[in-house]
């Protein structure tokens, strides 16, 4: 299975979340790539069993500038079975707690398999652990299911 993490993070919140996903991703395959979003190899987006979108969130709720390219590449993707999900950090005093994850979510649900999404308060804790374990198993289960149904076609 190859899986690709693509995220971002300005204040090293969502980096840390990344880890965390990586390290339970690596439970299930040796092909998990992490990449910051802009040195993602954006040509190669269908090349990936899933992918994983880590991000946080800018003014209003809004999607960050450097991950538009993404958002708009999963638009244009003519493949809806790709497995997504995403996660990211945000703090709750702001009106649209995590909208970027919302945003993502919203057009990762019509374009591609959305699996799961994640959204995490300010910097991850410990007691979120279990919260990340079963982020990357859900996202898991769906892969395995996508491709035990393709194969009893």
């Amino acid at each position: 299975m190859k899986i690709a993490i693509v995220y971002t993070s300005i204040t090293g919140n969502t980096e840390k979340a990344m880890n965390i996903i990586y390290k339970y991703m690596c439970r299930y395959t040796s092909k998990c790539y992490v990449y910051e979003v802009e040195h993602f190899p954006f040509y190669e987006l269908e090349s990936y069993d899933a992918i994983i979108i880590g991000t946080y969130t800018w003014g209003n709720g809004d999607v960050p500038h450097e991950m538009i390219p993404l958002y708009r590449s999963f638009e244009n993707s003519t493949n809806k079975d790709l497995v997504t999900g995403v996660f990211g950090t945000g703090d709750q005093c702001y009106p649209h707690f995590c909208g970027a994850v919302d945003e993502f979510r919203d057009m990762l649900y019509v374009h591609s398999n959305l699996a799961a999404t994640l959204k995490i308060e300010l910097m991850p804790q410990h007691i979120d652990e279990h919260r990340f374990e079963r982020f990357v198993e859900v996202v898991m289960e769906r892969v395995k299911s996508k491709k035990v149904s393709i194969s009893l076609k």
